[in-house]
């Protein structure tokens, strides 16, 4: 089934279905630069890892701490007990790289939550992205979650729900910013390569349908409750009065 929404569907940020959107819009941008690439650039999937015992983990969908129950012979009464324990956290990112030479040539990032709110993991996204922007690589960063801090960009004072930064190394400081709304068409972007080179346009838009209906999301959506993180009011009159509309509520 087809997505309900033109542009970004809300109900994939939730926690508990973002993990895996994220892992497949990689792996469909993946299969549709490769053929467009090839022979030479190579897309790769890479991932960052980490370990943490952030408390606002369960935030994402990613269980921080470890509950057990316990009883002792004296007493019928069942105690539950939290016990801290790292969790490990794996991030999926693309690099195009160049073959022969092997030079890093783009990187592709789709934030996380972990990415966006204060911790481990904003960190050491940080740490990569100011490498990145110190070199002569690409870098393409693609936000698709209304929750927590947006990465800085210097001179942006555009508000919106979900934003992509087309950023040439040849082109520093300047960045090409991709704004827009829950309502809005997610934009097509070209994707930055050598300056030589033609750049093939990637269609989020119709890679992320195709994730929702692919692999069925339809089917865990559960369009009768408010989407995870809460809409503002204004936007939340508008999906209700879509949603009526598709008689899903």
């Amino acid at each position: 089934m087809p997505s309900l929404f033109l542009g970004m569907n809300p109900y994939l940020e939730h926690p508990e279905l973002w993990a895996g959107v994220h892992h497949l819009l990689i792996s469909e941008i993946a299969k549709l630069l490769t053929p467009q690439l090839r022979p030479k650039y190579r897309v790769a999937v890479e991932v960052r890892m980490y370990e943490t015992t952030d408390e606002s983990s369960l935030l994402v969908g990613i269980p921080d701490v470890i509950v057990k129950s316990r009883q002792t012979a004296t007493d019928s009464t069942m105690t539950k007990v939290a016990v801290a324990a790292p969790v490990a956290i794996r991030e999926g990112y693309l690099e195009v790289r160049e073959v022969g030479t092997t030079d890093l040539v783009t990187t592709i990032e789709i934030l996380s939550p972990t990415n966006k709110r204060q911790g481990k993991g904003r960190q050491m996204y940080e740490e990569k992205r100011e490498q990145v922007l110190a070199s002569r690589t690409n870098l393409v960063e693609i936000d698709l979650l209304r929750k927590d801090n947006p990465m800085p960009i210097i001179g942006n004072n555009i508000q919106s729900h979900y934003r992509i930064l087309v950023c040439r190394g040849n082109n520093r400081p300047y960045a090409d910013l991709y704004a827009f709304n829950l309502p809005d068409i997610i934009p097509t972007f070209p994707l930055p390569l050598r300056t030589v080179d033609t750049e093939p346009v990637i269609d989020l838009q119709a890679l992320l349908n195709e994730v929702y209906d692919l692999y069925g999301y339809d089917l865990v959506v559960d369009y009768s409750q408010e989407p995870v993180p809460p809409l503002s009011e204004k936007d939340a009159v508008w999906v209700d009065e879509l949603l009526r509309e598709k008689g899903l509520r």
